[in-house]
């Protein structure tokens, strides 16, 4: 745990072409762009990523994009998504071998497969044990959503559990975590239109989609927060509420994409069967981000 895995990490989307191959060239665009907004590190591989979709190779190919255009200060965060702890662990140590440092690991998702909390314990200690790096949990399963209990115990009987990225429930469950834990631990935000909030709460930065659409925007957010300039980064989150609201919502990384490509960043296509956005939709994107 050399490398200090906190403050601004955007959740980098993956750009596929028509036929669902990634478009390495637009992704490393799309690495630059954030790149030069300063942050404090990437991420590949989440939800904005379409992390489920990705293979082990493909995940590795993308490390191998990120890595040599960072800093030695800036981290790189990989995403897992996969059903069972054997996966996970195969993965995490490909992303590892690649380059990363550190895993944001999702707890299991399909509905049958979701485990008491002991299962999630022996998911996420295993992983720490076997990859070896720190481990972020990514808590944005709805029907299997880690308590701040099992967090704290995670902490404290883990050698590499050293955070969470608190998704589900909302900046409310984002409080609940950080009065819980009490310090156990580093809480990400993520709740893309209120990140000031949770800031302002104890989160000690952010892995937010949000931050690969407005890098520029939620970086300064966030060096006003720890400048105490709290008035004017107030007004920056509410700033972007209103764009967010048209984002958010199904079909999240074809929005997510089509913002991009309105702002003049080629994002590619969505790997299918996210393949369509309405007009409407489309032109509320377009008229909330013309008023940013």
């Amino acid at each position: 745990m050399d490398k200090k895995i906190t403050g601004i990490i955007p959740p980098v989307v993956t750009p596929f072409d028509e036929d669902g191959a990634i478009d390495f060239k637009k992704f490393e665009a799309l690495v630059q762009f954030v790149l030069g907004a300063d942050v404090d590190g990437v991420s590949v591989g989440g939800s904005t990523g379409e992390g489920p979709t990705l293979s082990d190779e493909e995940l590795v190919r993308l490390i191998g994009v990120v890595k040599p255009m960072l800093k030695p200060t800036q981290s790189l965060v990989c995403g897992i998504m996969r059903a069972c702890t054997r996966d996970a662990v195969k993965t995490g140590l490909c992303a590892r071998d690649a380059g990363a440092d550190a895993v944001m690991v999702t707890p299991t998702a399909y509905n049958v497969l979701v485990p008491d909390e002991e299962g999630n314990f022996t998911f996420y200690k295993t992983i720490s044990d076997r990859v070896d790096i720190p481990v972020i949990i990514y808590n944005v399963i709805p029907q299997n959503t880690i308590s701040p209990g099992l967090f704290k115990r995670l902490v404290d009987e883990s050698e590499h559990v050293m955070g969470i990225k608190q998704s589900v429930g909302g900046i409310a469950s984002t409080y609940q975590m950080l009065m819980s834990c009490k310090g156990k631990g580093t809480v990400f935000g993520a709740t893309d239109d209120m990140l000031y909030s949770t800031y302002e709460l104890g989160a000690k930065g952010a892995i937010s989609a949000i931050l690969s659409v407005f890098p520029e925007l939620c970086v300064r957010m966030w060096k006003l927060y720890l400048a105490g300039n709290n008035g004017a980064a107030l007004e920056l989150q509410n700033k972007i509420y209103e764009p967010w609201q048209t984002i958010t919502g199904n079909q999240f990384p074809i929005r997510v994409k089509y913002a991009l490509k309105l702002l003049g960043h080629d994002a590619g296509f969505a790997r299918s069967p996210i393949v369509s956005l309405s007009d409407e939709e489309k032109s509320r994107i377009g008229e909330a981000l013309r008023k940013i």
